[in-house]
């Protein structure tokens, strides 16, 4: 995929994981924490890795890190 691509597809993941975070109204601060940082790291692992394992990477160490930092 190139760069052309790549960006055209962001706006759409962005979409989802916003109308996705919608639905946390129920959740506790820890755990919103942790899903927001599941989805940015993700994204970012999709950036910088490519393919389902760098976003799976990336979505485990964003979950995480956002667990954590909500503590």
């Amino acid at each position: 995929m190139n760069f052309t691509q790549r960006f055209s597809v962001l706006p759409a993941v962005l979409l989802v994981a916003a109308l996705g975070l919608g639905g946390c109204a129920g959740m506790t601060h820890q755990e919103q924490g942790t899903a927001t940082g599941a989805v940015i790291g993700g994204v970012a692992g999709n950036v910088i890795g490519g393919g389902l394992l760098g976003t799976a990477a990336g979505a485990a160490v964003g979950g995480v890190i956002g667990h954590e930092v909500t503590k």
